[in-house]
């Protein structure tokens, strides 16, 4: 009787320390976030002063049309960057949960497999058909949660080169416009 109440405690345990690290996890992910926010404020305050500073010097039209079209290049390339870090920040703290809820998944169904073996084992004679059943019914269950495991991650891999397809692009696109 002693071996499932030290199965419940061992795997309230297990969970406690998944949420524990997960926690961790997600506190490291803000941190990561506060500090970019911070020193991408701090940098566009420090280039809106000195942009400030060179318009309010501006001789005349043509060196104020100059310094606004000069502004917007470096803008696009920041913003690239920092949507970038941002998307690292999220892919890095999505994939700690990931991970997490895999081997999670993985050992409920590990236990799941096993409580149903040892269920069939022990079952009465005569219940051979309908244990067979349920066992066919938990085969079926844990492929389809594989094949979304795997539907998951194909997407979440898509999502990432798309992604990356388009940092690439506006890369490009502005590296064309310092070219001009």
């Amino acid at each position: 009787m002693s071996l499932p109440q030290e199965q419940i405690l061992a795997a309230q345990k297990a969970n406690l320390e998944t949420l524990f690290g997960l926690t961790s996890q997600a506190f490291e992910g803000v941190e990561r976030l506060i500090e970019l926010n911070v020193t991408a404020s701090r940098a566009a305050l420090s280039e809106a002063n000195t942009h400030a500073q060179a318009v309010l010097s501006a001789k005349d039209a043509q060196e104020l049309l100059t310094l606004q079209a000069s502004l917007f290049q470096p803008l696009a390339e920041k913003t690239l960057a920092y949507s970038r870090h941002l998307y690292d920040i999220a892919a890095g703290t999505g994939s700690a949960f990931g991970r997490a809820f895999e081997a999670q998944a993985n050992e409920a169904q590990r236990a799941f497999t096993n409580f149903v073996d040892s269920t069939a084992r022990n079952a009465p004679a005569g219940t051979e058909t309908s244990v067979a059943v349920f066992k066919s019914a938990v085969s079926a269950a844990n492929n389809a949660f594989e094949s979304v495991q795997k539907a998951v991650k194909q997407a979440t891999d898509m999502a990432e080169a798309n992604f990356n397809a388009v940092s690439t692009s506006a890369s490009k696109v502005a590296a064309a416009g310092r070219k001009r």
